[in-house]
């Protein structure tokens, strides 16, 4: 168990999975955008309107989420078609996101109060 956020071995590894949860943040509102840009497709009035949701807007949506897909299975971040590597990638995530919540972020021996600093009583 992992006590002390502050050792060298806790950080190893973590500016990747940084890079990685971003990306797959940043993955999943490109697929909201998609879902948002078919709706508006569905609710628009005139033809020209549809005609530039489905080209601005779920065309570009749908080559960006290309790019970022690839991206990601590339870096080994993202197993879409082998289900057992995205479950064991998917568990040591969770796994990470357990230990980290576990840590002593506040260790007892801060000279800080709160958010703000101590102030010395001779100043």
């Amino acid at each position: 168990m992992i006590h002390d956020y502050l050792e060298i071995e806790n950080a190893e590894g973590m500016p990747e999975m940084a890079d990685s949860a971003v990306a797959l943040e940043f993955l999943m509102s490109i697929k909201t955008g998609i879902r948002n840009a078919a709706a508006a497709i569905t609710e628009s009035r005139t033809p020209a309107v549809r005609a530039a949701f489905r080209k601005q807007q779920l065309a570009e949506g749908l080559s960006l989420h290309e790019e970022v897909s690839n991206f990601m299975m590339q870096k080994g971040w993202l197993h879409p078609y082998n289900i057992d590597d995205q479950y064991r990638l998917d568990m040591k995530s969770a796994d990470m996101a357990l230990m980290i919540g576990k840590l002593n972020l506040f260790p007892g021996n801060t000279s800080r109060m709160g958010m703000m600093a101590q102030i010395d009583a001779d100043e």
